[in-house]
């Protein structure tokens, strides 16, 4: 089946012309202009990917975003046209798996496209134990719930949820970082050994994205973000996920 994509775009040239291209290759694909019309849509079906451009008027890329990661984690693409480190990390700290910046090449578009769906698509977060060696390492079998303060996260049902059993809503990215973390308990992890775990270094841009996904997951984990009791800073060396004693 198809995967299925939606392009936000106010630019009616830019969204036939992404949608002719990313069709021609094996995707479903619909294009609308703004954020109310993208509702419309998302009333029928949620999409496998959204392709969201930055700037458009009234409601921006930027607000639709956060409508989104308020509801769902479905992966989503920022198409901006500042090449600019503030946007990116904007973009990012909102929740988003990936961005391109304005004019780009379609066919970099479509690898990027692909290299989301395949983050998505990914059964587990697992890495050969030589990768980060340790003796306090814990043995995790796939299925385990491992718990961050209140909350648990279900390694094989890819879900983090309350002690009630309501689900959060988790990126891809942001559940790949838990995963890596509840496999390497007690133990220091550099910024360069997170993006081999949760199966990043390839498509990642910059190693900084990092610090910004983990305080995305802090503001979910943590009872107080701003001092983390679970996922702390190591000055100089990265972090570590520190278990609540039982």
């Amino acid at each position: 089946m198809a995967a299925r994509l939606i392009v936000v775009d106010d630019e009616p040239d830019l969204r036939a012309m992404i949608a002719e291209y990313l069709g021609n290759h094996g995707f479903a694909v619909r294009g609308v202009a703004n954020g109310r019309e993208l509702d419309a849509q998302l009333a029928d079906d949620l999409p496998d990917l959204l392709i969201l451009d930055v700037n458009m008027p009234g409601e921006d890329g930027f607000a639709i975003a956060r409508r989104m990661r308020a509801h769902n984690a479905m992966p989503i693409l920022m198409l901006t046209a500042a090449d600019t480190v503030v946007d990116r990390v904007v973009g990012l700290e909102i929740g988003a798996d990936d961005y391109l910046t304005k004019p780009f090449d379609l066919r970099e578009l479509l690898a990027r496209v692909r290299a989301i769906l395949r983050r998505a698509s990914r059964p587990s977060v697992g890495v050969p134990a030589a990768k980060v060696p340790g003796p306090s390492e814990s043995r995790i079998e796939p299925g385990s719930k491992v718990r961050f303060g209140h909350l648990l996260l279900d390694l094989h049902a890819h879900q983090l949820v309350t002690s009630d059993g309501t689900e959060l809503a988790l990126t891809t990215p942001e559940f790949n970082l838990l995963a890596a973390f509840a496999r390497h308990p007690n133990r220091v992890l550099s910024r360069e050994q997170l993006l081999e775990l949760a199966h990043d270094r390839a498509d990642e841009v910059f190693d900084r994205s990092i610090d910004i996904r983990i305080a995305r997951i802090r503001r979910k984990v943590e009872q107080d973000p701003a001092n983390p009791r679970m996922i702390k800073t190591v000055r100089g060396a990265g972090y570590i996920f520190v278990p609540a004693k039982p």
